[in-house]
């Protein structure tokens, strides 16, 4: 005793000091000022050191043994060492320390011992007691037990920590040890989310520990030197390639190293349970035993089992915080690399697959971290469980063994199901981003049959592995019983004289139950590494792109000149600073590129760039990010108000301003959608020229506003006499009547300068320029696009998180969804199953009682094949069969359901939700259905089963548990409903910080050259992190309340282990050792099932949630019917083309004003009309009303006779063709394109080629008509887009065409092309063209003027020009009158 009980504390202290010291070197929080706690513990720390020593110096002047002197010396020096390390805590900031706290609960804990034994020794004897010694044990016990009590309370927040000035922190550091190992310090929380439903603001901040800035640039130095390593050192060796994991290793593994020793600790306590309950069940069995032996070991057990569950969820906290950490470095990494990956790069992989990178991939790594242990854990606890097994039942365990071994199933591969969901969420992205072009082209069928296609193909891997899943549950839940059996039986077979009694029985059992969680975790783990290395493999072939060389163009000061190669062709000029040049061509020649060459965008192949200071850039389809239009324009400069009124002025946006619901602060959706493109454009203007930069690149940022906005902007803006006037301005335009105002124009054909210098040098050389100019000098151009187009009355932002809980209905529709004969067949397969096991068990009970006579038992072969026969029972319903071919049928249903009811959702629908969150339900919701709720529901059930089961054996064995369960069912229902409450809000929470972070990614994949020109990466990154770490901020509490949870519902379970033991050792004259075996080793199961009971449970729900957010499109407003029976047209409708509007009116929703009013207008069949107005005078909302995108709000049209509002969608979208603003095509062949539902013949799609001028070019393509366009069709140029949409119109040739300022994009010849094409081949068509530039529709038979919704003109051209009217001066600012 006063040995070993002594040195125990002080071995611990010091083996714990180095580690310890060091890792306070290394962390340092700030410095804590002496407070009176602290000064109370180092008192007492040297009080402690003066005891010890004052029993030193007794020893000395006793010259006692030896002992007497080691022990308090030792003794002395620990509690010094203690002393030290209470002040070096208080400098290095630790507001509550772990290793003080379990050094003084160690040292109590043997001063208790020796305490004990001492009273005794005073009581028994009457012998003489030393006095001295007795008094200094007993202050040095006191003083012990007050250092304890003191050390549970936390000191105060350190001086200079963030901690001070950060509004909401994180109580984890300033909370105490206790309150940290049993996770109280979030109960604040929990409470709060249990009275009202949580908000953002609720939310503690990160610590700084895992926030991205912390975080993120760890890895990408890590990376960037073993990437840096692999290109220089080993390009020797050929298939060296960069390691990611090792870079990820190095950056997350030594905090990670610690969950290592927590681990180990765990298993090694998992296996006290067993070797308890042996000695309980001797106990039982001799009835000669002392009591206090079983109150003994019961207690014990109880504290083994409480110890054990503090371990592991120390060691799953720390698992989960470096998932979170790892999830956040690899999106911020992924991030960062976007921005300089190089153009060829990134069409290797679409915007899809960047973005799934971040969720899907970056996903896998989290769950990887948790189970990453199990690798090295899973076989020592095998090793372990065997040992003692052999122990208890010698060598017929190798046939156990044997058998696990057979049983242990290989996992099927997941990679071909990714590949098709891949396919599947690109393809869906497609579908969104151009729903409008599908609308009016009646092709959503076509899409639908594509979508579902592919979809056919992903659940038949997923049929397969379903199946293969089936197998292997089959085998789990037949295993532990075969193995179990196969034991048994060899055991009692081998030797008469083998008797299986309780203990070997029920000790084998509960060993055999911890076998089947490694052997279940194993199989589980390894498929998770071969996706995370499959991910991995991803992450590393993106990280591994090109990137963009920073020093491709050369930033200095001189003015701008190119010297360039690329490609084939060589272009040399040089730009004087100061002047304005224009580059001018034809459609496809490189103009674009050039442009993107001075930015550093292409492959320089050799020459190189120049380029004077810095740059802005507009590039031809205007990017519009997701803020509001103020953010916009200033683009994260400092605001300067004069110079922003005065750019806002100069890019004509005052008018627009004054439209929209809240002027300059209106939110923009993604993309724009509640901007029209003249907007777009003029915003992007605006934006360039705000950032005040010395080279200005414009990429045709005219065509598409109006002419006389067109005028005022280059008046003021871009001309001679605009703001920029003193910059270097680069101009691409097909706008001829600006071209005398240029000091340079270079002329571009075939991707060289054919031509160079002034207006009137070029047109003296009369060359190919003096030519062009001669064709189209009169030629102008004109007309801005469209009204304001519709709900921009601020857009609704994500999805409002839904408060209450997941209602009954849910579970109900997915049951209907599997079918429900299906559903009640498996639940009552399941219970068959429980039953089944229950018995089996309580079978060998019985068995185990038999009495043993002439050392042997009696009935052995006819108990044995009793057992057998119930065992197998267990396995044989073909239940995760049916179960899992459910979870299929509910699969297909609920994607076909959300696909059809998404396709049929009107317009307004797609403009006011966010295309992030109409992925999001295709891919993460039907990912969660997919592969996520079956095996959840199949695991809830079979936990709930096997806790109803452990607790009808301990009542059976121990009827007066009949107390105490329903007691602790109610603690554990209540602690259940109150962290079920708080979890689904943070779980909601989380999940709506997380659409942000894919839009923002989508946006920026968008936009990255913008981002690049005007060197704004530094705040996108700097955004992005912000967006990470809101969407961390919800997850970090959601993994402590699961911990919190965890705790509390493990502390039920250990006390249920305690009164099964308990009962069992005061009814220990009633009961036979089967029984108590029996109940005890159910008991031991039931804290497991419990926790994972709960889990489950708590999963389930948040996971069932994805079935809800998929039917809520379900119920969702619908567009019309596509078809409809009874009014059907004649297939030859329309037959003349006859177009009326009486009394037509439109508004966009039902709380805003007519944007159209009163129209009243015949047009005949064949008649050729050009609709001209102002911005915002109602053009396109005129079409939108023709192909019923919006319903009439008065009025109606009549087309032959017909009144179109009477008729299917599709029977009217079918019978009108459009060729729309914004061209857009679809990934997939050239030909899908064109004609998607098959239905026209190779010679008819050739002819429509050649009428649309693209012959050449496409059969110049190497796979001709299976030309694969790239996603968005961005492999072709705007205008050969332009032209495609064409081609499409000419295939379906109908009797009324609509042109919808189709011409915008396009140079002077490619629109007269396009003209003439449609007055040929259209010319018995009824025409309506929404017109660009008047010169198109000067020989049409009508035009119509719109102004404010309203039509103020009417009659041909020439009668118009006559008036003087609002065309006239249209006419006029175009330079055609």
């Amino acid at each position: 005793q006063n040995t070993v009980l002594v040195w125990i504390p002080c071995i611990y202290l010091w083996a714990c000091f180095p580690v310890y010291f060091l890792y306070l070197r290394c962390h340092d929080r700030g410095y804590i000022q002496m407070s009176n706690l602290n000064k109370a513990k180092t008192a007492l720390g040297l009080i402690l050191w003066i005891v010890c020593w004052a029993d030193l110096f007794y020893s000395f002047w006793e010259r006692s043994q030896n002992f007497f002197l080691i022990s308090p010396t030792v003794l002395g020096i620990t509690m010094l060492l203690a002393t030290f390390l209470i002040q070096y805590e208080r400098m290095k900031g630790v507001q509550s320390s772990g290793v003080m706290t379990i050094f003084w609960l160690i040292s109590l804990l043997c001063a208790t011992v020796i305490f004990r034994s001492k009273i005794i020794l005073a009581l028994n004897m009457g012998a003489e007691v030393d006095a001295f010694r007795y008094v200094t044990f007993c202050t040095y016990f006191i003083l012990l037990l007050v250092q304890l009590i003191l050390c549970c309370f936390p000191e105060q927040p350190p001086l200079f920590s963030e901690t001070v000035n950060d509004p909401k922190p994180c109580p984890e550091f300033s909370a105490s040890f206790l309150s940290r190992i049993t996770f109280w310090w979030i109960t604040g929380l929990m409470i709060q989310g249990y009275r009202r439903p949580l908000e953002a603001k609720d939310l503690w901040s990160l610590n700084k520990e895992d926030t991205s800035e912390e975080i993120v640039p760890g890895l990408a130095r890590n990376w960037a030197k073993e990437w840096a390593e692999a290109l220089i050192i080993k390009p020797s060796q050929k298939n060296y390639e960069a390691s990611l994991f090792k870079v990820l290793y190095k950056t997350f593994g030594p905090y990670f190293l610690m969950s290592f020793l927590f681990k180990a600790a765990h298993d090694l306590l998992m296996f006290t349970g067993p070797e308890i309950l042996k000695l309980l069940i001797n106990f039982v069995n001799d009835k000669h035993a002392p009591n206090w032996q079983g109150y003994f070991y019961t207690g014990l057990l109880f504290v083994c089992a409480c110890l054990q569950t503090l371990i592991l969820h120390q060691y799953f906290h720390i698992c989960f915080v470096t998932g979170m950490r790892l999830k956040t470095a690899i999106v911020g990494v992924i991030y960062r690399k976007a921005l300089v990956i190089t153009n060829s790069a990134r069409k290797t992989s679409t915007v899809g697959e960047i973005v799934n990178l971040m969720s899907v991939d970056a996903q896998r790594f989290m769950d990887l971290a948790t189970y990453i242990n199990m690798i090295w854990s899973a076989p020592l606890q095998v090793i372990l469980a065997l040992y003692l097994l052999w122990r208890n039942l010698g060598p017929s365990v190798l046939a156990g063994v044997a058998v696990m071994i057979l049983l242990v199933p290989i996992n099927a591969v997941m990679k071909a199901q990714m590949k098709s969901k891949d396919n599947r969420i690109k393809l869906m992205n497609e579908i969104l981003n151009g729903i409008k072009v599908l609308k009016l082209y009646a092709w959503e069928l076509a899409f639908r049959e594509k979508v579902l296609e592919i979809r056919q193909k992903e659940l038949k891997v997923l049929k397969k592995s379903a199946y293969l899943a089936a197998m292997a549950t089959f085998t789990w839940v037949c295993a532990p019983f075969l193995v179990a059996l196969s034991t048994f039986a060899v055991y009692v077979k081998i030797d008469k004289n083998n008797v299986l009694d309780a203990q070997k029985a029920f000790v084998s059992l509960a060993l055999f139950n911890i076998l089947r969680f490694p052997l279940n975790m194993l199989p589980m783990v390894i498929s998770s590494i071969v996706e995370a290395s499959v991910s991995l493999k991803r992450l590393r072939v993106f990280l591994s792109h090109e990137e963009l060389d920073p020093d491709s163009i050369i930033r200095r000061p001189t003015q701008a000149r190119l010297n360039y190669v690329h490609f084939n062709f060589s272009i040399n000029f040089t730009v004087p600073e100061g002047s304005l040049i224009a580059v001018v061509g034809q459609v496809g020649c490189g103009k674009s590129s050039l442009l993107s060459a001075l930015l550093g965008e292409m492959d320089k192949k050799e020459g190189h760039v120049v380029v004077k200071g810095s740059v802005a850039y507009v590039p031809q389809q205007a990017w519009v990010q997701n803020a509001t239009l103020k953010e916009n324009i200033i683009f994260g400069r400092e605001m300067n108000e004069s110079r922003y009124k005065r750019v806002i002025e100069a890019c004509a946006l005052l008018p627009d301003i004054e439209i929209l619901p809240t002027g300059d602060r209106t939110e923009i959706g993604e993309k724009g959608v509640n901007l029209s493109g003249g907007q777009k454009q003029r915003v992007s203007l605006a934006r360039a020229v705000y950032c005040n930069a010395d080279v200005y690149l414009f990429d045709d940022p005219l065509s598409a506003v109006d002419a006389h906005v067109g005028k005022h902007i280059f008046e003021k803006v871009i001309g001679p006499k605009g703001i920029l006037k003193n910059k270097t301005r680069v101009l691409v335009t097909h706008a001829v009547n600006y071209l005398p105002q240029m000091d340079t124009i270079l002329v571009m054909s075939d991707g060289e300068i054919s031509e160079m210098g002034s207006y009137q040098e070029l047109l003296k050389q009369d060359g190919a320029f003096a030519e062009f100019l001669r064709t189209y000098a009169n030629a102008e151009q004109s007309m801005e696009n469209s009204a304001v187009s519709p709900g921009c009355a601020g857009l609704p932002r994500t999805h409002a998180a839904p408060q209450q809980g997941v209602k009954a209905t849910v579970y109900w529709d997915y049951m209907k969804a599997i079918g429900l004969f299906i559903s009640f067949l498996s639940i009552f397969l399941f219970m068959c199953n429980h039953v089944a096991s229950l018995a089996s068990n309580y079978w060998l009970s019985l068995w185990t009682d038999d009495p043993v006579i002439n050392g042997t038992q009696q009935y052995t072969n006819v108990r044995l094949g009793v057992y057998g026969a119930l065992g197998i029972s267990q396995g044989l319903p073909g239940l995760p069969i049916v179960l899992l071919a459910g979870g299929i049928f509910a699969s297909r249903h609920l994607h076909l359901n959300l696909l059809h009811n998404v396709l049929r959702s009107p317009m307004s629908f797609f403009e006011r939700t966010p295309s992030g969150n109409l992925v999001n339900r295709f891919s993460k919701e039907i990912d969660t259905i997919d592969s996520t709720i079956p095996p959840i529901i199949k695991m809830f059930m079979g936990s709930t089963f096997n806790v109803i089961g452990a607790c009808i054996i301990i009542l059976l064995a121990t009827p007066i548990a009949a107390v105490i369960i329903p007691p602790l069912g109610l603690v554990y229902l209540f602690v259940q409903r109150f962290y079920v409450a708080t979890s689904r809000q943070l779980k909601r929470l989380e999940s709506v910080s997380r659409s942000p972070v894919y839009s923002h990614f989508n946006e920026t994949l968008l936009g990255v050259s913008v981002i690049r020109a005007f060197e704004e990466q530094k705040r996108f990154i700097k955004q992005n992190d912000m967006k990470v770490d809101e969407n961390q901020k919800a997850y970090y509490p959601s993994i402590v309340a699961n911990r919190w949870l965890a705790v509390r519902l493990e502390y039920v379970g250990n006390c249920i282990v305690l009164f099964a033991a308990l009962f069992a050792v005061i009814a220990r004259n009633k009961l036979s050792p089967g029984l108590v075996g029996l109940s005890v080793s159910y008991s031991l199961q039931i804290t497991a099932y419990l926790n994972w009971l709960v889990r489950m449970s708590s999963e389930l729900e948040t996971n069932i949630v994805a079935v809800e957010r998929v039917k809520e499109y379900a119920e969702m407003e619908k567009e019309a019917e596509w078809s409809i029976e009874q009014t059907a047209p004649a297939s030859t409708w329309p037959e003349e083309g006859k177009v009326e509007f009486r009394g037509y009116g439109l508004r966009y929703r039902e709380d805003l004003d007519l944007v159209l009013k009163n129209i009243n207008v015949t047009i005949n069949g064949g008649e050729k009309i050009g609709i001209v107005g102002r911005t915002g005078a109602g053009k396109s909302s005129l079409t939108l009303g023709l192909f019923r995108i919006n319903e009439a709000a008065e009025g109606e049209i009549i087309i032959d006779g017909i009144n179109i509002a009477k008729i299917g969608l599709h029977d009217l979208r079918f019978k009108i063709t459009i060729i729309p603003q914004d061209p857009i095509l679809f990934s997939g062949s050239l030909r899908m394109n064109l004609d998607p539902f098959d239905q026209h013949s190779d010679e008819d799609i050739w002819r429509s080629l050649e009428l649309a001028h693209l012959k050449n070019f496409v059969s110049a393509l190497p796979d001709k008509l299976n030309h694969e366009c790239a996603e968005g069709g961005e492999n072709l140029s705007v205008g050969q887009r332009q032209l495609v949409c064409l081609a499409r119109a000419l295939l379906r040739k109908s009797k009324i065409l609509v042109l919808d300022e189709a011409t915008a994009a396009v140079d002077l010849e490619t629109d007269n092309l396009i003209q003439s094409t449609i007055k040929s081949q259209f010319e018995e068509c009824t025409v309506l063209t929404i017109a660009h530039r008047l010169n198109t529709i000067m020989d049409y038979t009508r035009v119509l003027v719109l102004d404010r919704g309203e039509v103020v003109e009417c009659g041909s051209p020439d009668s118009l020009l006559q008036e003087k009217g609002i065309f006239y001066s249209m006419a006029k600012d175009s330079g055609l009158v």
